[in-house]
């Protein structure tokens, strides 16, 4: 489940065994906070919390569920990093893969009646019963014991183990969050900060948001804790959002993409300018000019299909309000000249990395699109 539902659940109950996995970090640290806050409501020391990392063995991990606590009211295990509910690598076995990868690495075809062979049937069946040992244990922990499990990628959901848990506990998908839904992060955040945002800072939040080559859960939420510390208003102004995001390089060169999308040739080179004398590096310039005239170029074969607005944010992962922005803007290009600029893009790439072209290439590339 997701991360709000997840939130919610746990307020109404505390199963006694969770599984964390994404790679959205933010969410499964808020997650394990929220969990600690009930399993350790008095806060300071976390008496009976016991800490193991990676591939844990299934028999010690029982013998710890099942000792009783003696210096603390419950026993507290989080598994970091747990191998137990990742996806097994499909082997290939005469020409054709596993029919089903899911629950254990998968027998190998060996020899009948070698010596190896029956070392390796016996290593997989005493793997196996340990596994179902385990899988019992979790369907049925003890009152005093819980079981978090930590990871960062998807779980195989076709495991029994994986089920297990589910049946049982709580399972948290913390998948990470990109422009196209980061409402999803920034509805609740405000919320608890009872604040919200008006409509020239929500447009600029998007944009800046969209502009990140990785969106930070982390940094936006220290940031807007810092403009609830630096201002009483309860409506956040585009200024005070400026403050936060200008100094991000990807972020402060939304303006030089908007003047290329509006083909303002002398506002771009202007922004373009402001941009190299404030130390961008021309990589960064160079990617994000890649990045906005690759997704033009997508949104004219996208709208040839029929698909035009806010339908456009689907297939290309953008947010609604930057696919509709975007969509107006390249219908004032053309599909050549989208094409020429990306080859100038790569051209200018390899010179520049040569120190065979200087900032002169940049000019032609924001020139050559605003045309």
């Amino acid at each position: 489940m997701k991360f709000g539902e997840f939130m919610v659940r746990l307020k109404k109950e505390l199963p006694h065994v969770f599984l964390l996995a994404g790679e959205e970090r933010y969410y499964i640290d808020r997650a394990l906070e929220a969990i600690f806050a009930q399993l350790f409501p008095a806060g300071g020391a976390r008496d009976g919390l016991t800490k193991l990392t990676g591939t844990v063995d299934g028999d010690k991990l029982i013998g710890l569920i099942e000792t009783v606590p003696f210096f603390a009211p419950q026993n507290v295990i989080v598994v970091e990093d747990a191998t137990l509910f990742r996806a097994a690598k499909k082997k290939e076995a005469d020409g054709g893969s596993e029919e089903d990868g899911a629950d254990e690495a998968g027998a190998e075809d060996v020899e009948a009646g070698s010596a190896e062979g029956k070392t390796r049937k016996s290593a997989k069946s005493s793997a196996d019963k340990k596994l179902e040992r385990l899988q019992a244990e979790l369907a049925a922990l003890p009152e005093f014991s819980y079981v978090i499990f930590v990871m960062g990628e998807k779980p195989d959901k076709r495991k029994k183990l994986t089920k297990t848990v589910e049946k049982a506990g709580l399972v948290l998908e913390a998948e990470p969050v990109r422009a196209w839904n980061i409402n999803d992060w920034l509805q609740p955040k405000l919320q608890r900060m009872n604040r919200d945002l008006d409509r020239d800072a929500y447009e600029y939040f998007v944009n800046a948001v969209s502009m990140m080559q990785e969106i930070s859960l982390s940094y936006l939420d220290q940031e807007f804790d810092k403009l609830a510390l630096f201002s009483n208003n309860r409506r956040i102004t585009k200024k005070e959002l400026i403050a936060v995001f200008a100094r991000l390089p990807e972020v402060s060169i939304f303006a030089l993409m908007d003047a290329v999308s509006e083909k303002d040739a002398r506002k771009a080179l202007a922004l373009l300018t402001r941009q190299l004398a404030d130390g961008t590096y021309f990589t960064v310039l160079l990617v994000l000019l890649a990045r906005h005239v690759r997704q033009l170029y997508q949104i004219r074969l996208l709208q040839a299909e029929g698909v035009r607005g806010k339908a456009l944010a689907k297939p290309l992962g953008l947010h609604p309000f930057i696919a509709e922005k975007l969509g107006k803007a390249a219908a004032r290009f053309q599909d050549a000249q989208l094409r020429r600029a990306l080859i100038d893009i790569a051209d200018a790439d390899y010179a520049l990395k040569t120190g065979r072209g200087g900032n002169e290439l940049l000019e032609h590339i924001v020139i050559g699109l605003c045309a």
